[in-house]
């Protein structure tokens, strides 16, 4: 069973561990919080654990930027130590330094 204690923290850049896209975290599930149909959606050989850490991402890949949500399993810290693109990275971050963003003071808990 995976661990329900959040390996990664918001603002950290992350990329997948199967799938070619990264992002930079802006929010976590301690656990499954979508809905059973997203989860049913995921092919049953890959389809993750509910009982860990979700991660909401601004993601990118080669051709475009999107909301991702990812379990912790399915996640790698990204160390190419380059900013995520997203358009909306700004919005919820002030400023990137090298491996993380700084998280907004209007956001931050």
């Amino acid at each position: 069973m995976e661990s329900r204690e959040a390996k990664f923290k918001i603002g950290q850049v992350v990329k997948h561990r199967l799938f070619p896209f990264r992002g930079v975290i802006f929010d976590v599930d301690p656990q499954f919080a979508n809905t059973e149909e997203w989860w049913q959606s995921i092919p049953e050989d890959v389809r993750p654990n509910k009982d860990q850490p979700f991660y909401h991402l601004l993601a990118e890949n080669a051709q475009t930027h999107y909301v991702a949500y990812v379990s912790q399993q399915n996640l790698l810290a990204d160390e190419s130590g380059d900013p995520v693109q997203h358009p909306e990275v700004g919005s919820y971050f002030a400023e990137f330094r090298g491996s993380h963003y700084v998280m907004r003071p209007s956001y931050a808990n």
